[in-house]
């Protein structure tokens, strides 16, 4: 959530902001600062015949004074009533806009996309390649059919060494950031909707989430008993200080957590997509900070290094990619990604996606921090994957298949899974 306070002190520049990734149709600012104005009138009012209630509160009463007292109550009770409608008002309106894009973020949509970094080179083979799903097939370590049969398309099953390398692949993650001293947490695989909402999540990607309703019969108000399947770990490391007024000698805070993610993925995609390239479920390890508003961009450099690192300790051909204002995430301000290179698709596909958020998510959640001076301000908090592997696994296969079918493991992954090479049986 953006401060309203900013876009009262500097609408035109908080316009010229958004417009980077959003139409002007899109927003109004001036009817937000006249939500406030209202606001602030009704307050001062109701503020003005408390203290004239407090004033005559501190006297014996006549009973003139009784009456007039009692004719001030009814009016604060509907002032307060009115702020309150009006709050909610504004603060819908508030959450409807999206974050602020940081000054080096260019407008537009994927076209103004940026390639900032290249790691290796494109793999060459000296015989026709196949694709992931041939391969994961051929190799019997992934199936797709019969998790099609059990839980409908856009689902797998790994199976045998596949298996056992997803689990190499989370283990590898694991002891890296425990090494960079994060905090290894699993949380919750649902939400509710007030944590999806702090997150950045609500309102405007409600139909992205698969969401779980109470039946009828278990309660009479299934309204309260909604949650939602996380779509990323981040929604629940987002709301993990919800609330709290930290000291500033903890931060910054570093944690990184385990979920499978689940995500509708609505609508259709290309035959180059099939497989695990988008489906509805998948493991991620995803890292989050959080951190004085001065710091917030050193952490993102040492996030996008993290993220970096991981898929360069796998030898895997990657670039890293600026998201233009259109392709950045609602409540971020800056994204990048790492992008592995998937050799049948002639294309790169994005394995973890590091955003700064700055101060909104902590708005949302009331995530704030006791600064030197006694004063309470808002931390900034910062998301990467760390890393997603259901586009990994398929990279790995491709980039290093052989001519007789076969895989070669990874390095970094064989102290793990115990496995150099996957064959055919």
């Amino acid at each position: 959530m953006l401060d309203i306070n900013k876009i009262r002190q500097d609408k035109e520049k908080v316009k010229q902001a958004l417009l980077k990734r959003i139409g002007e149709k899109d927003f109004d600012l001036d009817q937000i600062i006249e939500l406030d104005d209202k606001r602030r009138e009704l307050i001062q009012k109701s503020d003005e015949l408390k203290a004239e209630r407090n004033k005559y509160s501190k006297t014996k009463p006549s009973a003139e004074v009784i009456q007039k007292m009692k004719r001030v109550g009814d009016e604060i009770k509907k002032l307060d009533e009115e702020i309150k409608q009006v709050e909610e008002e504004l603060k819908n309106r508030l959450s409807e806009l999206p974050n602020i894009p940081a000054d080096d973020v260019l407008p537009g949509g994927k076209e103004n996309n940026k390639v900032i970094k290249v790691f290796k080179e494109k793999p060459q083979f000296n015989f026709k390649p196949k694709n992931h799903v041939e391969l994961a097939t051929s190799l019997d370590i992934i199936d797709y059919k019969r998790a099609a049969k059990i839980s409908g398309a856009g689902f797998w099953i790994y199976k045998g060494e596949g298996a056992l390398l997803e689990w190499a692949l989370l283990n590898y993650f694991i002891d890296f950031h425990r090494k960079n001293g994060y905090i290894f947490l699993i949380p919750p695989f649902l939400l509710t909707e007030e944590s999806a909402y702090v997150s950045g999540h609500l309102p405007k990607f409600r139909d992205d989430l698969y969401w779980i309703l109470a039946s009828s019969a278990m309660s009479r108000s299934s309204e309260k008993d909604k949650l939602c399947l996380n779509a990323t770990a981040e929604m629940m490391l987002g709301n993990y200080h919800r609330g709290e007024i930290l000291e500033e000698s903890v931060l910054p805070l570093k944690y990184f957590a385990y979920s499978a993610c689940f995500r509708r993925e609505a609508g259709s995609y290309g035959r180059e997509e099939r497989g695990m390239i988008r489906g509805h479920q998948f493991n991620k390890i995803e890292m989050f900070q959080l951190t004085q508003p001065e710091d917030s961009w050193k952490a993102f450099d040492e996030l996008v290094r993290n993220a970096e690192k991981l898929v360069e300790g796998l030898g895997l051909h990657y670039q890293t990619t600026q998201l233009a204002a259109e392709d950045t995430s609602a409540a971020m301000a800056k994204t990048v990604d790492i992008e592995v290179w998937i050799p049948s698709m002639e294309g790169y596909r994005e394995v973890s996606s590091v955003s700064n958020a700055l101060d909104y998510q902590a708005r949302r959640g009331n995530v704030k921090f006791k600064d030197k001076d006694g004063k309470n301000k808002f931390v900034h908090t910062l998301n990467a994957s760390g890393l997603a592997t259901s586009r990994l696994l398929p990279a790995i296969l491709e980039q290093f298949q052989q001519k007789d079918g076969s895989v070669i493991v990874p390095r970094a992954l064989r102290k793990y899974c115990k496995i150099k090479e996957i064959k055919k049986k």
